[in-house]
């Protein structure tokens, strides 16, 4: 399918072919008609991507200091690299969109498949939307109407925010597209509407829509004539939609408020606010957050999970539908905005320079219509093949790649070429960034249904990198077709998963022979591990071990502490450690106990594991820390000896005889020696590098451990 994107590497606005999505749970796959460019928006992402390096960092300065505290902690080479995978990824242009529903997924209500729909869907041929993110259009509507729904509906979230009553006067600043859409909507409303802009067209358009609209010079005192037509008392409210870095507007729009007048701001404005402007009249000022309630929310907008309209009247559905509902009574007239439009196919050549133009309001982007699928048993294919000349050589395996997230773009992908995997496939469930990914490191295929791996009898290894909801079916459907698996921890989400994992292999014994099944846990491959391991295995004295992880706090609505899709940070990062300790005593542990830190976010704990043997391993994983500490620091204590690892890059060894230190100059967690492990033991049909045992032991003292904590 087509797609625009915006590489974020000065490489401008690029047209791509790449697979059409996957319809999942909750959502609705939609071929598109048109989508609506809304420029304001759209002109930052293609002039941020054209900056470079050092106008990129002035635009982001928490994302620099991000960057400062990483390279603190991991070293200049582990944060370049972090960061040049950040740029690589570009990222989908367009939000307003009108089509035709393909497919409906699972738990879907209300859509059908041939239903006429508007959504905030990129500017792609297909696009992949939660259903709480769409609605249906009438009939009535055109989809040249339609289009500008979305759009429609960040002017009148602000506009609901101001509360208009019927004879109010209300300020528009900025005639640009939210603009001209916030005075029709605001005349429909019953109010009375005074709108500026510095372009003479745009100032034409409001007049015609009904607005006393003028043109912003030099000489002219916005504020002034304001007041004149307030007969004194000055306008109820100022909706700012314009976009500007400059502090003035906002000062000429308390000037212009009456006594407990409210501003809304929609657009962009310089916020360098004058006390004694909004004090002596009591004004309020509210920034607006796109299309409405919902917004930003996971639960709302990926989960499906509305708000009940008797506590939250108004969402970003229901104000789509409230825009659509103004169309078809004719109360407002967006397609009359339509100044430029192109097909798809155009777009490389006549985007920029469109979006550039000052004389552009209403741009259209048209996608062939007899294209659009309306049989329902039509399948509809999700690959591409890029044409790859990456061939297979006598020493590699064929693999396919499941997932191809931040993780598996930095880690896996490098170092499975460097161990010489011929990546035939990638799978990706919404395609972009499997595209991407596939393009960069001359994968052959790359396709939005993971089946296709999984069926393709070249494939012999299959990897496993998605989110760890999915990771105990994805094992063992690959495992029942004969493929050896490499999965990114966790192995499992919950005692059921893992459940369903040691039935499966108490049925199949011979699972050590073929096919081979690995999970990453890296740590214990790597270098400096090694070496402690090699001379604990060689004491007879009981060692103790301490692990310190300055994990850092994640968002509350981070997937990763979903139970249902992240399983929490025990299950889904201390596993690592788990897995780690385990490995350096040889297992047989005798007891687990947990201690969580009472606080409101419930990250930070400590889990104390025991060994028959008289070793204890305490695992201190904390998210109250700071930045500048080191992330992972691990202390082991044996006889005289003691073992300090910081990051592992800083070694140091304590004894009797002095200190011996060694510092790599890059950060080795084992990534590359894990995987080289994996390969060997399928080539050499040799012991697995983690038994089978030791994977369900591991998983299921972290199911246990998350469970004590409260975070499973």
């Amino acid at each position: 399918m087509k797609q625009l994107v915006q590489s974020l590497k000065n490489e401008g606005t690029i047209l791509i072919d790449s697979e059409i999505p996957k319809v999942s749970k909750g959502k609705l796959l939609i071929k598109t008609i048109s989508s609506l460019v809304s420029t304001g928006t759209e002109k930052m992402l293609v002039d941020f991507g054209a900056a470079g390096y050092i106008n990129k960092a002035r635009q982001q300065p928490d994302k620099v200091k991000q960057v400062i505290e990483k390279i603190k902690t991991d070293g200049v080479a582990a944060t370049f690299d972090a960061v040049k995978s950040k740029l690589d990824m570009p990222i989908q242009l367009g939000y307003c969109n009108v089509g035709k529903v393909c497919e409906v997924g699972n738990g879907v209500k209300g859509f059908e498949i041939g239903d006429i729909v508007v959504s905030n869907g990129s500017h792609s041929e297909y696009v992949l939307v939660s259903e709480n993110l769409c609605s249906k259009v009438p009939d009535s509507v055109s989809t040249d109407d339609a289009v500008f729904t979305v759009l429609s509906s960040i002017a009148l979230q602000g506009i609901r925010l101001s509360n208009p009553s019927i004879g109010e006067i209300f300020s528009v600043m900025g005639l640009g597209l939210v603009g001209q859409l916030a005075v029709q909507i605001l005349l429909a409303n019953g109010c009375k509407v005074v709108a500026f802009d510095f372009n003479k067209e745009r100032v034409e358009f409001a007049k015609k829509s009904g607005a006393d609209a003028f043109l912003l010079t030099d000489n002219f005192d916005p504020v002034s004539e304001a007041l004149l037509l307030s007969d004194g008392y000055g306008v109820d409210g100022v909706l700012i939609t314009a976009n500007t870095t400059s502090n003035k507007l906002i000062k000429q729009s308390a000037n212009m408020c009456r006594k407990r007048g409210r501003i809304i701001l929609v657009g962009v404005t310089g916020l360098n606010i004058s006390r004694d402007d909004f004090y002596e009249k009591e004004i309020t000022f509210q920034v607006s957050s796109s299309y409405g309630p919902g917004r930003y929310e996971k639960n709302y907008e990926e989960k499906g999970l509305d708000y009940p309209i008797g506590f939250v009247r108004w969402t970003e559905e229901r104000n789509f539908k409230s825009i659509l509902q103004l169309i078809e009574s004719k109360k407002i007239s967006p397609s009359k905005f339509i100044t430029d439009r192109f097909e798809i196919e155009e777009a490389s050549r006549r985007y920029k320079e469109i979006i550039s133009s000052s004389d552009s309001l209403g741009i259209i982007i048209d996608f062939k219509s007899d294209k659009i699928q309306n049989n329902k048993t039509k399948k509809i294919i999700p690959e591409v093949n890029l044409e790859s000349a990456n061939f297979k050589s006598d020493n590699c395996l064929t693999a396919g790649l499941i997932g191809s997230g931040e993780y598996a773009r930095r880690i896996l992908i490098p170092n499975l070429k460097k161990e010489k995997f011929h990546l035939k496939t990638i799978a990706s469930q919404h395609g972009l960034s499997g595209f991407f990914s596939a393009k960069k490191n001359n994968i052959e295929n790359t396709t939005t249904d993971f089946k296709k791996i999984i069926n393709d009898p070249e494939i012999e290894t299959i990897i496993i990198s998605t989110r760890h909801n999915t990771h105990a079916d994805l094992i063992i459907e690959s495992l029942e077709y004969n493929k050896n698996v490499f999965v990114e921890k966790p192995l499992c989400l919950n005692h059921e998963e893992l459940s369903k994992l040691k039935k499966y292999f108490n049925k199949n014994e011979n699972i050590a022979k073929k096919p081979r099944l690995m999970i990453g846990f890296n740590r214990r491959f790597a270098p400096h591990i090694v070496k402690i391991k090699d001379y604990i295995d060689n004491s007879k004295h009981p060692s103790s071990c301490v692990i310190t992880i300055n994990a850092g706090r994640l968002d509350k609505d981070h997937w990763l502490n979903d139970p249902e899709i992240g399983g929490g940070r025990i299950i889904g990062e201390a596993c690592h450690f788990v897995d780690l300790v385990y490995f350096l005593f040889n297992g047989h542990v005798s007891e687990v106990n947990t201690i969580q830190v009472i606080d409101k976010v419930k990250d930070s704990f400590s889990i104390n594991m025991m060994f028959n043997n008289g070793s204890i391993g305490i695992i201190n994983y904390f998210c109250n820390g700071n930045k500048s500490f080191p992330k992972e620091k691990i202390e082991l204590f044996n006889e005289g000896n003691i073992f300090q690892i910081d990051n592992f890059k800083d070694f140091r060894h304590f004894s009797n005889l002095g200190i011996k230190r060694k510092k790599l100059f890059f950060q080795d967690k084992g990534h590359r020696n894990c995987i080289h492990e994996f390969k060997k033991s399928i080539q050499n049909q040799s012991d697995m590098p983690i038994s089978i045992d030791d994977i369900l032991k591991v998983s299921e003292i972290t199911i246990d451990a998350s469970i004590k904590c409260g975070l499973s």
